[in-house]
């Protein structure tokens, strides 16, 4: 799926690397099963670069870059290049093979969630490996990138077409692994983007002019001075990753891409509520599939996926069997499958609660924003059953716990 660059373009391009860890995770039961991509055609003429340094940090800001940010990082000293990344999610009503065979067309209302991101080809062109830096002039034609996951669940390749809600149609011109394009299901240009609703900023990528590299903690420090003292006190703050610290270069970090979650726990179709944009209607049949209701020790019933259950479940009996059942009260489960955007924002990405591995305890003590006051009991035991918890969240959500990797083996 990877061609060679013209020598025009090569002669053109700055070296840089965009690295990000491999994620290794794990399907639970329940999960989807991906469709799988056939084997594409090989090229003799793939050029093999020296390894480049791994020298590519993240920054992000909660509810996307504040204006001017991504511009003062770019001129701060030190900093040899940086490259702006908009995502926002987009829905997909139509895909079609190479061949023009139909890949989804879901029934309407029904659309597919899509996480796009968008890029400046011209800057994001240093921030790929020599041997995809092709890829960057596609996308300046207009043309889109998948992420090797979303092919996968696509069941495309190059070739392929996407069309949009808004009548957009986009040729896929290349399938890059997930690191590349910051696990994101599409990457497009800023242009393409506009096209498809991705205007939100979301992260920044730099690459330092120095070979001795800053610790995350020192550019946080340089970086923070940029914010503008406008913003609300709990929002003037940056979340920065050095090379290493996270399997994606994306925002939000903490948590499973929306791409991750789909090939674990299952694709949906939905559209906005009619009355409530902020929340969403999702394909009944997949509700059937992958929600179900159970009743489980302290908690007592719960609509979740089906796949946390078992984790959940043991996490529950661990709470009632060390005496601890008392660390969620009566009253006190606040939740999991709820269909819905980020704090109910149309314009947001989709909620994690509408795969149902998110939910919610104790939110009367752990209001968004504010000092999380949960028992670190409580936070141990699901940690080790594989959720992550909201209270260490750049923006503190002390009542959300959410699944993120697949419980330890005993």
């Amino acid at each position: 799926m990877r061609s060679r660059a013209t020598a025009s373009v090569a002669g053109a391009l700055a070296v840089g690397v965009m690295v990000g860890a491999a994620a290794t995770i794990a399907v639970q039961g329940g999960a989807m099963e991906p469709r799988r991509l056939g084997p594409g055609p090989r090229s003799a003429e793939i050029p093999h670069g020296a390894p480049e340094r791994p020298d590519t940090f993240l920054a992000w800001t909660p509810n996307g870059l504040p204006q001017s940010f991504a511009r003062r990082v770019a001129a701060l000293d030190g900093v040899a290049r940086a490259t702006v990344v908009a995502e926002d999610n987009t829905w997909l009503v139509r895909s079609t093979t190479q061949s023009g065979e139909i890949a989804d067309r879901p029934n309407a209302p029904y659309m597919v969630p899509i996480d796009a991101a968008a890029v400046d080809p011209r800057t994001f062109v240093d921030f790929l490996p020599p041997a995809d830096r092709d890829a960057a002039v596609s996308l300046a034609r207009g043309e889109g990138i998948l992420g090797t996951t979303s092919a996968e669940l696509r069941g495309l390749g190059p070739g392929a077409t996407l069309t949009f809600d808004t009548g957009a149609r986009i040729r896929i011109a290349a399938v890059l692994p997930d690191e590349l394009v910051g696990a994101a299901e599409l990457m497009v240009s800023r242009e393409t983007g506009g096209t498809i609703g991705v205007e939100t900023e979301r992260y920044v990528l730099l690459q330092p002019s120095t070979a001795r590299l800053p610790t995350s903690e020192r550019l946080t420090h340089r970086l923070r001075p940029l914010l503008p003292t406008a913003l609300e006190p709990a929002y003037r703050t940056v979340q920065v990753r050095a090379p290493g610290e996270t399997p994606y270069l994306r925002q939000g970090d903490a948590v499973l891409p929306p791409v991750l979650l789909k090939s674990l726990f299952g694709e949906f179709t939905a559209t906005p509520k009619p009355n409530d944009p902020g929340s969403l209607l999702v394909d009944p049949a997949w509700v059937r599939e992958q929600i179900v209701t159970a009743t489980l020790p302290v908690v007592g019933r719960v609509t979740c996926n089906r796949a946390v259950i078992p984790q959940l479940r043991g996490a529950m009996q661990e709470l009632a069997d060390e005496g601890l059942a008392s660390l969620i009260p009566d009253g006190q489960y606040n939740g999991c499958y709820v269909p819905r955007f980020v704090n109910r924002v149309p314009t947001a990405s989709i909620s994690h609660h509408t795969w149902g591995v998110a939910f919610d305890c104790n939110a009367a003590s752990n209001a968004f924003g504010a000092k999380p006051d949960q028992d670190p009991r409580l936070v141990a035991i699901l940690r080790e059953r594989g959720f992550t918890w909201g209270g260490n969240w750049l923006v503190a959500d002390g009542n959300h716990f959410e699944y993120r990797r697949p419980a330890p083996v005993a």
